[in-house]
């Protein structure tokens, strides 16, 4: 047995070693440029040229490198470091051993069941939803790009292959089962008891209209369920001090590398764990205190290590969020309006009828929590007041502190999860009416789920239907097919199908949802030039790169054909098409 140990010992040196070895020799630059192409050329698909913000994130990789070796040599050989993981080894097992985890799987297949149904017209819709277009078309991932480093790496094994193709609808079932565990768990650390209303009260985590956005990717949907996964995870562990903080450390982490947006979650949950602790005076306040400055250090430790050593500066693409902050001279003012933006956003898409459901779900939260007080009931009134503005406020996440954050649907997901711990809460062990009330606004956005998958197949037979009519069209004028290829601009956008447009007068969310077709963005010329197998048409040539800046309208290009759906004008040279509505 003792040679066994000293076997596995050599080991262990040799592999930290050879690791410390490989992490040193990335640290010379010759190096990094080496591996970079490799990248460039075998993995990531793009053109070989350096750019110097991957070179600066490989050499920090390096040396998170050589502190991860270095601290595990120390854990495993250093007297001190093995007491510190066998203590974690014990509160760990302490904790999982409190937890009966059987119990977990037939309310996980009951909200997978919930799930699969929501998102069914959405799988059978088929529909390539933006980024989805051009992953199928070029194969490439480039979650790298956005920081995502575990989605990027999690696709090579979702996908077997280190060039994406379309295996729909894996993805999206895979993320429904991790959604359905996440709702287990945020009914089991909320209350502690699990029951089917309360796995019900659940579903806006998973079948808000912004997580339904997040489901209808084909390829990123895995990874931004995860996401909230990882946030939910690490209060399972809160019983114990180290034990939750390292593993909210590593959850936000996974967290912060697969969908940024999830960030507001976590500190969420903690904030509402903390009101309802201290309104049953279930724990002192000294103890919720200590809890509270363990996820808030772990919080801001863990974001603090993904900016400056993980985290890629986004500041290339002006239409879209950008990691800039605030300055601190427009922090305070540049907060409110981020946040009176994200407050004014939600109410512009709900309907009248989810405005009502969500309020008086507000509204049973807080008479539950005032009632149900072990404390003042004066204080307790004023302090749930302030814990929902402060869970709202977090659901955004730290998108209210960047200059230019995101209010597309995706970016909006933490609201979801704020609307299911509000549901949770309002139909546990209260009266009938308000679990009323909370299935009943449920049931809405469960059955909004079934309209927006159809809507999306509607759009879809509805948008291929004028660019088929525009394709030919096209061959029609220019039959040439070895022609040089001519520059093409596109105004305006194929409008709505009619039951979108239907759907929009209750619910005006759908119009962010589904997705314009041929609007002026590389995804649409992706799917207008490739899908539909004509690239006559791609700026690929330096002459037609240097007209893609020019605005043809300026041009006052004669018109070649006038139709019901479109008007195109050329010189032979230059095209422009006018989509009318």
């Amino acid at each position: 047995m003792v040679r066994k140990n000293k076997d596995w010992d050599r080991r262990i040196i040799l592999l930290s070693a050879i690791g410390l070895v490989i992490c040193t020799a990335v640290l010379f630059p010759q190096v990094r440029n080496l591996i970079l192409n490799y990248l460039a050329e075998h993995v990531i698909h793009k053109d070989t040229s350096i750019n110097h913000v991957w070179n600066s994130l490989l050499f920090k990789f390096a040396l998170i490198g050589i502190f991860a070796i270095l601290f595990l040599d120390y854990c495993i050989f250093a007297n001190s470091g093995k007491s510190l993981i066998h203590k974690l080894r014990k509160e760990i097992n302490d904790c999982l051993s409190k937890i009966d985890f059987r119990s977990f799987l037939k309310p996980s297949l009951i909200l997978l069941v919930v799930y699969l149904l929501g998102i069914f017209t959405i799988i059978r819709a088929n529909f390539s939803y933006k980024d989805d277009v051009w992953r199928a078309a070029e194969g490439s991932r480039q979650w790298f790009s956005w920081s995502r480093y575990v989605s990027e790496f999690l696709s090579i094994f979702i996908h077997g292959d280190t060039r994406l193709t379309d295996i729909s609808p894996i993805p999206q079932l895979l993320a429904i089962l991790i959604l359905a565990v996440s709702s287990v768990l945020l009914v089991y650390v909320l209350t502690g008891k699990i029951t089917v209303t309360r796995l019900l009260a659940s579903i806006p985590l998973g079948l808000s209209p912004y997580f339904l956005e997040c489901l209808s990717y084909k390829f990123d949907s895995p990874y931004t369920a995860l996401s909230v996964l990882a946030s939910i995870f690490p209060f399972l562990f809160s019983a114990r001090k180290k034990v939750f903080l390292l593993v909210s450390i590593v959850s936000l982490l996974i967290m912060c590398m697969t969908y940024q947006p999830a960030a507001g979650i976590y500190m969420l949950i903690v904030v509402v764990l903390c009101f309802q602790n201290w309104n049953r005076r279930e724990k002192t306040n000294k103890e919720i205190l200590s809890f509270l400055g363990i996820a808030v250090f772990a919080f801001c430790f863990t974001l603090l290590v993904f900016r400056f050593f993980l985290m890629k500066p986004v500041t290339h693409d002006a239409s879209y969020a950008q990691t800039s902050m605030l300055p601190a001279s427009q922090l305070i003012t540049g907060i409110l309006n981020n946040i009176k933006d994200y407050a004014l956003t939600i109410n512009h898409d709900f309907g009248m009828i989810w405005k009502i459901g969500i309020l008086l779900a507000l509204l049973f939260f807080i008479t539950k929590s005032v009632s149900c007080s072990a404390q003042r009931k004066v204080i307790s009134f004023f302090l749930v007041f302030t814990v929902i503005v402060i869970s709202f406020l977090l659901s955004y996440g730290v998108y209210s502190l960047l200059q230019k954050p995101l209010y597309a649907p995706r970016a909006l997901l933490g609201f979801g999860v704020f609307l299911a711990v509000i549901c949770i809460y309002a139909v546990s062990d209260f009266k009938k009416i308000s679990t009323i009330v909370v299935l009943a606004l449920n049931w809405c956005l469960f059955t909004f789920a079934f309209s927006y998958g159809n809507a999306l197949a509607d759009q879809a037979r509805y948008a291929e239907f004028r660019i088929g009519i525009l394709t030919h069209d096209l061959s029609a004028l220019y039959p040439d097919v070895s022609k040089d290829s001519m520059s093409i601009q596109i105004e305006n956008s194929i409008d709505f199908a009619p039951s979108i447009k239907n759907i929009a007068k209750h619910n005006p969310v759908i119009e962010r949802l589904v997705p314009s077709r041929l609007s002026d963005s590389k995804l649409d010329y992706i799917y207008f030039l490739t899908y539909f197998n004509d690239d006559r048409f791609h700026a690929n040539n330096e002459e037609a790169k240097e007209q893609k800046n020019i605005d043809f309208s300026a041009l006052n290009l004669p018109v070649v054909l006038d139709s019901y759906y479109h008007t195109i004008q050329s010189d032979g040279n230059h095209i422009i098409i006018v989509l009318k509505h």
